[in-house]
């Protein structure tokens, strides 16, 4: 296990946190707008993961451990801003999936992001939009087996999620 990279990609997410917290105590996080702090440090947390993967490939379990290998995730998940290193990732994620040295859960989330972003049906349901109050998942290519996947990757039912 890389011990500094494990401290660096859990610091990374712990910074994420708490700005976000910061942000929702203060009343300053709005659904409808990108919070100009939290984009700057997306954009650094991206320029580094980035430079992680490309030194030591995708954080996985046995080079991190779990919790620094869900936060690589997790940075990967926050990188809107540019779909092309999220889809490189998704195949990173994947091949460390098949080696068992990766959550599955967690390519169910990046693969449906970047499919939401793209403005298609997600696979998994797991993205989610708030509608009158409520949480409502954005559109499902095939809801009628939805629930099927989710529990393929150990996620909870559709229902169970909301």
């Amino acid at each position: 296990m890389v011990l500094g990279l494990q401290e660096s990609l859990l610091s990374m997410l712990k910074e994420e946190q708490t700005l976000l917290q910061k942000l929702i105590d203060s009343g300053e996080l709005k659904d409808d707008i990108y919070h100009p702090k939290m984009k700057t440090l997306h954009d650094k947390n991206n320029l580094c993961i980035k430079h992680i993967i490309d030194k030591f490939g995708w954080p996985t379990i046995s080079l991190v451990g779990e919790e620094a290998s869900k936060a690589a995730w997790l940075i990967v998940q926050h990188a809107i801003l540019d779909e092309q290193f999220m889809n490189r990732c998704l195949e990173l994620l994947q091949d460390a999936i098949n080696n068992n040295d990766a959550e599955r859960w967690c390519f169910a989330y990046l693969k449906d992001r970047t499919l939401t972003m793209k403005g298609k049906p997600q696979i998994y349901g797991t993205q989610f939009d708030m509608e009158n109050g409520k949480v409502v998942p954005f559109p499902i290519e095939k809801i009628d087996i939805v629930d099927e996947l989710r529990k393929e990757l150990g996620l909870d039912s559709l229902v169970d999620a909301t």
